[in-house]
């Protein structure tokens, strides 16, 4: 393996710096339709060196990348995306006069994916010199180049710039030779899914390249246009006389092959990782999935059998699913399936593994939650009715919460509300401009026992609506003790709403209450929370009513920790509780670090909210009696914690 000489330059920042495309796959959600038949798509950042900086920062790696996107909605996806991912995003550059890449795909058979991009004068494909910032490629260890950014007079200065400073200061270089036909104009518009056509003036840029490198990348079909050799073997010997790299053949299903020194006559001679039998359902992405994993051993200088065996675990984590850089395994998750493998050959199926995918990619971390929730809906329609008003009001109070909550938080992290959909509407566009934390809403049928949701039992049909980042939060009157019929009922529209949040990409909290079915004990709600693990059920968030003693909350820290250590935690409710009782609770919380925070409503509003639809308050009173009540229990909640 090549190793530069460091000389005295200072210890680089980042890991690897990726060079070139970047764009937004949009991938048909119906698999087995042709391209044309697609009806809807999931949305993702795609193109080969945006998926490796995703890939690589996902295994642990501290990635950059450098490209260029469009000044609209999708270029800002992409580097808002990058950044939640860990990515440092300073060298994505934004043109003003072109558009970011799209690419449509779809899964039409296995193996076989169709796809179309849309590229016409893209932004990705304007990237020059003048974004190649010395300082930046010096901040890293490596500089990884791909194979499209050749086909350009500008893009291939760009990426000669970067290979020259990095050379320069004793950087690694990485080639992934990434060779798509039709973005060197040698296929139509049609033919996105073309392995290998064969061409002199690609290979003749290709071969330029190696000598500089120190990793070379590819495909059978890539290994030969960038050989311009007609067999494997003869590529394989072409490219060891222009370049002493580490040379790594990538062969689908049967894995990889790594050559680091002389190439024999036999394909055969050389490193082989261990290979993960799987069903191939995408094969899209996986390369890029592949070269994350690679790296992540290749860089951390790790023995080159377990860097292929980690990039053909990588790679078969992407052909199990349906997107590229959304699927790639984090570094939990690939660690569990080296330790552990998997049951399934389709990986999408392993509960175990899909629940460290889900947890260890969540959007933040939040290590504190104090919200105002007005998600109540027959409390104030009880009001309502009793003043004889209309409904209509509630919708305009939901309003005036919503500035509360905001007046208190102001702009500081930690706070949320849960708000309803059906009164609450308008309260939801006004908690998108206030910067909350966390965003929950409510799916059951008020005082439902057995649970119903509130507006259709197909419940999956109704969360694709939602926006990303918003919350389900589902009450249910449970107790350890119900009977066999109710509880079994319960527990099959908790598991239906389960698998309906992993399935649209939402988070769950359940908010269990038991006190009002039964005798609260130490084990009461514990007990219920372990029945409810032993289905399969694994919320984001519980939501749980004060506890009659510590050795209650003990016992729940523990179901938790036993079943679920991904779990966000736990948010306490209030029942109306007075203020006073809800700060004993507060104390008594200690107990269970779990515990994150609070979610509390009538307590806050009850009283305003009668002043307010009787006629008494107005808008000013109303909020500044919520605000004053919330920021009583936001103070007490972070003087216990000792944040304030």
């Amino acid at each position: 393996m090549a190793q530069p000489n460091p000389g005295s330059q200072p210890e680089p920042s980042l890991d690897v710096i990726t060079i070139g495309r970047s764009s937004v796959d949009l991938y048909g959600q119906q698999i087995g339709s042709r391209l044309e038949d697609i009806g809807s798509f999931a949305k993702s950042v795609g193109g080969c060196p945006a998926n490796i900086a995703i890939g690589t920062a996902r295994l642990g790696l501290k990635s950059g990348l450098i490209t260029r996107v469009g000044d609209e909605q999708m270029g800002r996806f992409i580097i808002e995306q990058s950044a939640r991912e860990g990515v440092e995003t300073k060298g994505i550059k934004t043109d003003k006069e072109r558009l970011t890449a799209l690419v449509l795909l779809a899964v039409e058979a296995e193996g076989v994916s169709p796809m179309i991009f849309y590229r016409s004068d893209c932004a990705d494909m304007a990237l020059d010199e003048g974004d190649i910032d010395e300082s930046f490629i010096k901040s890293s260890r490596a500089v990884l180049v791909s194979g499209t950014h050749f086909s350009r007079p500008n893009t291939e200065a760009a990426q000669r710039k970067a290979i020259r400073i990095a050379k320069a200061n004793g950087r690694r270089v990485i080639f992934d030779i990434d060779y798509r036909p039709n973005l060197w104009g040698l296929a139509g518009h049609a033919e996105g899914f073309e392995r290998y056509v064969k061409s002199d003036r690609v290979s003749s840029k290709m071969k330029e390249t190696l000598p500089d490198c120190d990793l070379i990348v590819g495909t059978e079909e890539e290994i030969l246009i960038a050989s311009g050799a007609d067999d494997v073997l003869g590529a394989l010997k072409e490219i060891r006389r222009l370049s002493p790299a580490t040379i790594v053949l990538k062969r689908g299903a049967m894995g990889c092959i790594v050559y680091d020194g002389p190439i024999s006559d036999n394909l055969e001679d050389g490193i082989v990782g261990e290979g993960f039998p799987i069903e191939v359902f995408n094969v899209l992405g996986a390369g890029d999935a592949f070269m994350s994993g690679l790296l992540r051993g290749w860089l951390k200088n790790e023995p080159l059998k377990t860097c292929a065996t980690w990039a053909n675990a990588c790679g078969a984590f992407a052909v199990s699913r349906l997107l590229c850089s959304p699927e790639y395994p984090t570094w939990a998750e690939l660690d569990f399936f080296l330790k552990h493998g998997s049951q399934h050959r389709a990986l999408r199926k392993d509960e175990a593994i899909n629940h460290i995918h889900w947890a260890s990619t969540r959007k933040g971390d939040i290590p504190l939650l104090m919200a105002l929730a007005i998600d109540h809906r027959s409390q104030l329609t009880s009001i309502c009715d009793e003043l004889n008003l209309d409904y209509k009001k509630i919708v305009a109070f939901k309003r005036l919460a919503v500035e509360a909550a905001a007046r208190v938080a102001d702009g500081r992290s930690g706070y949320g509300m849960l708000i309803d959909e059906r009164f609450g509407r308008d309260a939801f566009f006004d908690a998108a401009t206030k910067n909350f934390a966390w965003i929950g809403r409510p799916v059951e049928l008020p005082g439902s026992k057995p649970l119903r949701f509130e507006f259709s039992q197909d419940i999956g049909s109704q969360l694709v609506e939602w926006p990303l980042d918003h919350c389900i939060k589902c009450l249910c009157f449970y107790h350890p003790d119900d009977p066999a019929a109710l509880k079994t009922e319960q527990q099959e529209k908790l598991r239906t709403l389960f698998e309906a949040a992993r399935k649209v990409g939402r988070e769950l909290l359940i908010e269990i209450i038991s006190s009002k079915n039964g005798p609260l004990t130490d084990d009461t709600v514990s007990t219920a929370m372990e029945e409810l693990y032993a289905l399969g059920i694994k919320p984001d968030w519980w939501k749980l009513e004060p506890q009659a003693s510590t050795a209650a909350w003990k016992k729940i820290e523990a179901v938790i920790a036993k079943n679920d250590p991904w779990c966000r935690g736990i948010v306490l409710l209030g029942l109306e509780a007075p203020a006073d009782e809800l700060l004993k609770g507060f104390e008594a919380t200690l107990a269970a670090p779990s515990v994150k925070g609070f979610a509390v409503g009538r307590t806050i509003f009850a009283e305003a909210a009668r002043g307010w639809l009787s006629g008494k308050l107005n808008d000013e009173e109303a909020i500044a009696d919520m605000a004053g009540r919330f920021r009583q229990l936001t103070d007490a909640w972070l003087k216990t914690r000792g944040l304030n």
